[in-house]
């Protein structure tokens, strides 16, 4: 009895009769405070501060033990009675039905989906408990027993869904962490100087970059900012070259000049590492229209709107300049712009090259894939022709020899085969561009993978790599592989740049860590979510592309690191298709979380290290990406010392490793050659181990890397009639036509297949189990004549 008297004590006295009900509600509903009631409705969170309504799909339930009973047993019964469970579900969904409940709920933050959430959860809650909170167990009593309304349980469901949806308690300030609609204000540094703001705008190789690093090379200090570490490297080997002092910092070197150590008055880094807070006279950002880009964006707007120097120059396209200007009416600044023209002429030519026997020196063919590479490049040695290979995943070093290679008036290597990685930071001895192909998978802003022919700027970018004020030929041409494609790249580069509109933006480590303070249960990835879910931006802005960080934030959640050093690990920049990158980084931070150093010694183990040279395509491509894994843990040394301790001994063998890639690289049509005599013989003797009716479907589904149009068989010098008429014999012409036309297959192979095939069905549909026909090698031992 005394603890009945100890509940009825603590409800608020009331003025006046009432209902038993309506006073027990009521006064429950004055202890509450903040709790609406149906009378009371009022403007939503959303309605008050002007913002969007947030995606609530990425709102994550958290759930919600149910009740067990306390030493002080259960008040609530002893208070009224036991509640019958098969009413009390009869009550909720009831209150679910309540037309007037669901438009309650949506002026509390909780739409249509979070209502049904929220009121799946507390039904579960009340039917799993053992025991009800006295407040509650009283209003579904009273409701029970026709004293109250189902409409007063609404207060105890507002407390539980503000119970598993914590952000509807602190969307207000939610909202203010999220907006990003001042980004110059975060600034302080540069907003307390007047800064001169110079444009120096022009297409490829018209001077723009060189005109602004001489202004650069003169200040008394000065900082470059670039793309690429290749970029990087080459400011600060032409300035320290030009006798003022340079430091090089990217994200995973740091080269200080002064040998006490002393930081030199001018630095070159990749633009993610520049500092905004340290003052210089002169400051370089190049490549500027790259302020647009989906996932890198927002370090061009960190560095335009952040340096603290004196003059800004900022190089790139003119696409970029109305922004540039726009931003910087937004910090009270002006922009001088100084317009470059082209230094060399360059011509779009009249005819494709259609057939690789169409091939001269100084021929660039730039293919938008690896396999594409590949296969290019095997055609061309088969020619007797030497060629130079440069794509993406190759270490800067590697590039650097390759491109030296091509370069090289003594070399006899006069072609080269490349990705658009040569679009900036190598410079190339180049005639002629050739498009291999138009078409260039992308990212769009909302993370998805798109196939697109190639846009103006990308394609006026790498075509004005051909005839290069500093190379030999003082004249470029640029033309296709393919003769229907031609049209349409002149109809390309007939185009206008469209002006670029928007200017990226990322939240900082300290925005997600107040969203953390309030959703303290959320992991970073929901985190990232709900953040730019509620991001708001002007005109001039978009929330960059957060999918890769949100996929390494899930792959190591299960780790337990705090949160700093978990949006740290979410940022290292790795290619999320690599998995042993991927695994790699996984260990790291596992081995982290434990506290663990990682010495030179386990990241040996860890990579089975000393490695040799690659036998095939596979090796080289793992050894590509070991590279990276010592590219991560020399990123991660900069920012954890003590964890990752032996970073110099990492760059050694890193060394070490890329002359090992550089061997490979050097013969790689040995290694495509291996690689596809592998692919080759697995895809044939498979054939024994499928059923008779199935042996022509497979040769129809069998694909086969570098797989190209049809159309690309002229190009590679094959007459399509002669295949078909080879083939028509073996019986095999889906299959054996694109192996064909890849290389894969000469038509000496091609006899030997038809004559293994008959011998095949002369023995009832089994491979012969001895020796196979000798005449053009065993295939057993792996000969080729």
């Amino acid at each position: 009895m005394n603890r009945c008297v100890w509940l009825l004590a603590r409800l608020p006295a009331r003025p006046g009769p009432a209902p038993r009900h309506a006073g027990a509600a009521s006064a429950v509903l004055r202890s509450l405070g903040g709790l609406r009631h149906p009378s009371r409705a009022a403007a939503s969170s959303s309605e008050r501060n002007g913002g969007r309504a947030p995606d609530t799909s990425l709102f994550v339930p958290l759930h919600v033990q149910p009740l067990a009973p306390g030493p002080e047993g259960d008040i609530g019964a002893e208070l009224t009675q036991p509640l019958n469970k098969s009413e009390v579900l009869k009550i909720l969904n009831k209150f679910y039905k309540r037309k007037e409940m669901q438009r309650l709920g949506g002026e509390n933050g909780l739409d249509a989906r979070l209502f049904h959430q929220a009121f799946i959860s507390f039904r579960k809650y009340i039917l799993d408990s053992s025991f009800l909170s006295a407040d509650v167990h009283i209003i579904l009593n009273d409701i029970c027993c026709g004293a109250g309304h189902v409409d007063d349980l609404f207060p105890f469901f507002l407390r539980h869904a503000k119970q598993i949806f914590p952000m509807l308690d602190c969307m207000d300030d939610l909202r203010k962490i999220s907006d990003l609609r001042l980004p110059p204000n975060w600034y302080p540094e540069a907003r307390a100087i007047q800064r001169k703001i110079v444009f120096h705008a022009g297409p490829t190789n018209s001077g723009k970059t060189h005109h602004a690093i001489q202004r650069y090379l003169a200040a008394k200090s000065g900082i470059y900012c670039g793309p690429l570490k290749l970029l990087a490297h080459e400011i600060f080997q032409k300035s320290n070259d030009a006798c003022v002092p340079c430091d090089l910092v990217t994200g995973e070197e740091r080269v200080l000049v002064d040998p006490e150590g002393r930081q030199a008055t001018h630095v070159s880094c990749t633009i993610e590492m520049c500092s905004v807070t340290t003052p210089y006279e002169v400051a370089v950002i190049d490549e500027i229209q790259m302020i647009r880009d989906p996932a890198r964006g927002w370090a061009w707007t960190r560095a335009l709107l952040g340096l603290s120097a004196e003059e800004v120059h900022v190089c790139g396209e003119v696409a970029a300049i109305d922004l540039v200007t726009e931003l910087m009416y937004s910090t009270g600044e002006e922009v001088e712009v100084r317009n470059y023209k082209r230094l060399t002429p360059i011509t779009v030519l009249d005819y494709a090259l259609e057939s690789l026997d169409n091939l001269r020196p100084g021929d660039c063919i730039v293919c938008f894939n690896k396999n594409d590479i590949y296969s290019v490049s095997r055609q061309i040695e088969a020619r007797g022709l030497e060629c130079a290979v440069i794509y993406g995943s190759l270490p800067p070093g590697t590039k650097l020899t390759q491109a030296k290679k091509f370069n090289d008036p003594d070399d006899p290597c006069k072609i080269l085969v490349a990705t658009d990685a040569i679009g900036m930071g190598l410079n190339l001895s180049i005639k002629r561009i050739i498009f291999n192909s138009l078409i260039k998978p992308s990212i769009n802003e909302k993370g998805e993978k798109e196939m697109d022919a190639i846009t103006t700027s990308q394609a006026l970018q790498i075509s004005g790599r051909a005839g290069r004020f500093s190379s030999v030929f003082k004249e470029g041409e640029v033309t296709t592989m393919h003769r229907d494609d031609l049209v349409l790249l002149k109809e390309i580069l007939n185009r206008s740049v469209p002006p670029i509109e928007t200017a990226g933006l990322h939240p900082t480590a300290e925005q997600i860590e107040m969203f953390a303070y309030h959703l303290p249960d959320a992991t970073l990835s929901n985190l990232m979510d709900i953040f730019v879910s509620l991001s708001q931006v002007d005109g001039l802005y978009f929330v960059c592309n957060v999918d890769d960080f949100k996929f390494l934030a899930d792959m190591i959640q299960h780790i337990p690191l705090n949160l700093r050093v978990r949006y740290v690990f979410c940022t290292a920049p790795i290619n999320k298709k690599q998995p042993f990158v991927c695994t790699s980084l996984l260990k790291f931070a596992r081995q982290f979380s434990r506290n663990e150093p990682l010495t030179f010694d386990w990241i040996c183990r860890h990579t089975n290290w000393p490695l040799v040279p690659p036998k095939n395509i596979k090796d080289l491509v793992h050894l590509e990406a070991v590279h990276d894994v010592f590219d991560l843990y020399l990123w991660l040394s900069y920012r954890f010392m003590d964890m990752f301790p032996d970073a110099n001994l990492v760059r050694d063998i890193q060394k070490e490793l890329d002359n090992i890639i550089q061997i490979g690289v050097r013969s790689i049509t040995r290694l495509i050659r291996a690689s596809e005599r592998t692919e080759v013989n697995d895809r044939m003797l498979n054939l024994k181990d499928l059923p008779a009716a199935n042996q022509e479907q497979f040769s129809s589904v069998t694909k086969v890397p570098g797989q190209k149009r049809i159309r690309g068989s002229k190009a590679l010098g094959y007459k399509p009639a002669e295949v078909q008429s080879n083939m028509k014999s073996y019986g095999q012409g889906s299959l054996a036509a694109r192996l064909v036309r890849e290389g894969l297959l000469t038509q000496e192979m091609l006899k030997q297949l038809e004559r293994e095939w008959q011998v095949h069905h002369n023995n009832n549909g089994n491979f012969p189990t001895g020796k196979r026909d000798n005449q053009n090698g065993s295939k057993g031992t792996g000969k080729k004549k």
